[in-house]
């Protein structure tokens, strides 16, 4: 899609949001009682009424209500830190880009201006935490307890990863690489974030070094001047104030990709593994499983008997979404909504369902997703110890008045 494509759908999208959409109050009933006891509305620089999970490390959830849009506005857009070390550039003229490793010829440090000089593209995508929804998992695990808020979409421009690695010529040997950024950590004991891509998905042309979103600069939280943006893939591979990569014949071996971030293998789909992390046993988390979420009306919401409108996103890890459907009467039987348009693959695509004359009383109400090859949202939880890939239908409760 050509980049004045992609704006227009984007405006389009934010436009058509509902007017009547209101703001929430309060947090869901699943979270634990001690996170809700302390969650609470923020206004923080450059964001406004994100929900506060912790600010130090800062972790801030966008309220449920702003996914009734595709693109998720700048000033709404969650954050997410493991340390609370936020680096602030002066300039972005001090900026800079090292690319090293033993599988390169040579080893390059691109400036700012060598970035914006190569060839730019832009790309719709999901942005998920991969313990979005953690808060939901029975019995509790430990980590940060989101909701449903830890994930945004935007519209990311910047030059692919692919060209910024042909500067430094890669070589046959090429295994994996290497990421990581200038956010720092307060102590020694704790292991700076630096995570690794297979070369595979490193060269896919949709994964970028991404300049700005939604076509603005970065905010400084989601990884001003530059940030790793991988379509498909949870977010903990999206490093933020990217300033350094290695390419390495060798599998990176740290307490982020050995210890966190995996999951049982086999537990969830995967159509491309990270085989060099991977053991019998565990495999890193990387592509998101598809998902869906109600954003309209909200739980404990008063609706209308003669009919009210329902309307949230769906999402994959870029397969395409084919169906979603809506339950009225909490899981007994369901009902096609109406897809709108999709504006690429990786990113959110709306659907919408018109109700008809309803009984006075309380109803729960939930949707599901298929993706375009089939896949389908899980029905039962798959625990896991990081709470991670959480995507079963979750009921909301509305009131019909």
């Amino acid at each position: 899609m050509r980049r004045r494509d992609l704006i227009a759908a984007s405006s389009a999208m934010l436009l058509g949001r509902s007017a009547s959409a209101a703001e929430s109050t309060g947090f869901p009933s699943q979270l634990p009682d001690g996170m809700r006891a302390i969650a609470r509305y923020v206004n923080i620089p450059d964001k406004r009424r994100l929900i506060q999970l912790t600010d130090r490390p800062p972790n801030y959830a966008t309220p449920t209500e702003v996914f009734t849009s595709v693109t998720t506005p700048n000033d709404r857009f969650f954050v997410r830190y493991h340390a609370d070390g936020v680096p602030q550039l002066s300039s972005t003229n001090a900026w800079r880009l090292t690319v090293t490793g033993d599988a390169v010829a040579q080893d390059v440090t691109l400036t700012w201006q060598d970035i914006l000089d190569l060839p730019q593209t832009d790309v719709v995508a999901v942005c998920q935490c991969a313990g979005n929804r953690r808060g939901f998992s029975t019995p509790h695990v430990p980590g940060v307890q989101w909701g449903d808020g830890a994930m945004g979409c935007a519209i990311w421009h910047g030059p692919s990863l692919a060209d910024v690695l042909k500067r430094a010529k890669v070589k046959d040997n090429a295994l994996e690489v290497w990421l990581g950024g200038e956010d720092t950590v307060p102590v020694d004991t704790i292991p700076r974030f630096v995570k690794s891509l297979p070369l595979v998905k490193a060269m896919d042309p949709k994964t970028l070094v991404a300049t700005s979103m939604n076509n603005a600069p970065l905010p400084l939280l989601n990884g001003n001047p530059a940030r790793l943006v991988v379509p498909g893939w949870t977010g903990t591979y999206w490093i933020k104030h990217l300033n350094r990569i290695e390419v390495s014949s060798k599998p990176l071996n740290n307490f982020w990709m050995k210890t966190a971030y995996r999951v049982p293998a086999g537990m969830f789909p995967v159509e491309q593994p990270f085989t060099s992390q991977g053991t019998e046993t565990t495999v890193p988390i990387t592509e998101m499983v598809v998902n869906s979420l109600i954003a309209e009306p909200l739980e404990g919401a008063e609706v209308d008997r003669a009919g009210f409108t329902i309307r949230g996103v769906a999402w994959d890890r870029g397969n395409g979404i084919g169906r979603v459907e809506v339950s009225l009467d909490g899981g007994k039987s369901w009902q096609d909504a109406f897809l709108e348009h999709s504006v690429g693959p990786y990113a959110f695509r709306r659907f919408m369902l018109q109700t008809t004359l309803m009984k006075p009383g309380t109803i729960e109400i939930a949707c599901r997703a298929t993706s375009e090859t089939g896949e389908k949202q899980a029905e039962t939880l798959k625990f896991n110890a990081g709470g991670y890939h959480n995507n079963v239908p979750r009921p909301i409760k509305v009131t019909v008045r």
